[in-house]
């Protein structure tokens, strides 16, 4: 494309999506029993792993839930295409491997919690885990506002709709493209052709700005949801990636917590940027106007809290697991918001103070 008013371009066409290393060459990490136990609950502490102990871990849930075996996975493609993924993921403070891997053990959890194994088929397992393994691929650490305002490569392409979201896709597909990174080579063309749409639906509908929509869908099928209708099962199925990407508050305080400072990091430098390109800037990503508590509670009681309340009346199980969490962690943010009012109050009035005597 010539004369392009396009910023910057994210992916150059020349190249694939491939690992910078040799494969399959990272250190097999042996999980231990604790381990294993451990991956399938919500408390698992994601901080304490290296890259390739993450890659590891994922490698056993493929396994352990009977893809590689009911898909005939060869073990080392499946090896080289989660390395393919790792490699694929940029260093952004939040938007990175790492978030990744948390969203997908999360799904894990909520597949052993909510025993969805008895309720999805085998076909919509490997959908649910594999949309969670791509679902932001060669992220920017800009989000959509970003993409469309600054007419960006990506925004013009997809002509503004969910521009970050397709491109996952688009990366996700490429990489499956190549022979040596195709988990799917043994599945038939129809049945590739239900988990590519599957895989597809389920990143678009991580886009954010189509919550209510998506929510408020899964809250009319509530009222009598069936399991056989496919209608009804995709909407749940949407509704459980949504759960995944944005659980981090669902995890105990000290795993939950650095996560908010990741995100306030990379919406800074958005905002920084939008600030110095005289884009609009959000309240919530401007350093000047958020705090750690503000940001908080209002995304814990106005997103998270009635999404998994939800999800609570289909899954029972998911209320002293996920929503008990949530709750604590929204009585937490506010007593914190409670202490920073007071501290506000404590220094107005000493200024005001201070005023006074100068004046008098």
């Amino acid at each position: 494309m010539t004369n392009c008013p396009c910023k910057y371009s994210f992916l150059d066409e020349s190249k694939k999506p491939a690992p910078r290393r040799d494969v399959p060459s990272y250190p097999k990490y042996m999980l231990s029993q604790e381990t294993i136990e451990a991956l399938r609950k919500p408390t698992f502490d994601v901080w304490l792993w290296e890259p390739n102990e993450m890659l590891s871990c994922l490698e056993h849930m493929y396994h352990d839930l009977g893809l590689v075996k009911d898909f005939n996975i060869n073990p080392i493609t499946l090896k080289r295409w989660l390395l393919c993924i790792h490699d694929n993921y940029r260093n952004n403070p939040f938007h990175n491997f790492r978030h990744c891997f948390c969203v997908t053990q999360m799904m894990y959890s909520m597949i052993s919690l909510c025993s969805l194994q008895e309720k999805f088929s085998q076909i919509d397992i490997l959908i649910l885990m594999t949309a969670a393994v791509c679902h932001d691929l060669d992220h920017p650490g800009y989000n959509n506002t970003y993409q469309i305002n600054a007419r960006t490569e990506l925004a013009v392409r997809y002509n503004d709709i969910s521009p970050l979201e397709n491109h996952h896709c688009a990366v996700a597909f490429q990489i499956f493209s190549q022979p040596e990174f195709n988990i799917f080579s043994n599945v038939d063309q129809e049945q590739f052709k239900q988990i590519r749409q599957g895989i597809i639906t389920l990143i678009l509908a991580t886009d954010m700005a189509r919550h209510a929509e998506i929510l408020d869908s899964f809250k009319e099928k509530m009222e009598n949801f069936d399991y056989t209708n496919e209608e009804h099962m995709t909407c749940l199925k949407m509704v459980l990636i949504k759960c995944c990407d944005i659980s981090n508050e669902v995890r105990p305080m000290e795993v939950a917590e650095p996560w908010v400072d990741c995100l306030l990091e990379e919406y800074f430098m958005q905002s920084d940027r939008e600030k110095s390109e005289g884009l609009p800037v959000a309240p919530f990503m401007d350093r000047d106007k958020v705090t750690k508590p503000t940001a908080q509670i209002g995304f814990l009681k106005f997103v998270l809290i009635p999404m998994f309340e939800t999800v609570t009346k289909l899954f029972p199980e998911v209320e002293e697991v996920m929503l008990q969490p949530l709750w604590e962690s929204r009585d937490h943010y506010e007593g914190l918001k409670q202490i920073d009012d007071a501290m506000k109050e404590v220094n107005s009035n000493y200024l005001l103070d201070t005023a006074n005597i100068i004046i008098e």
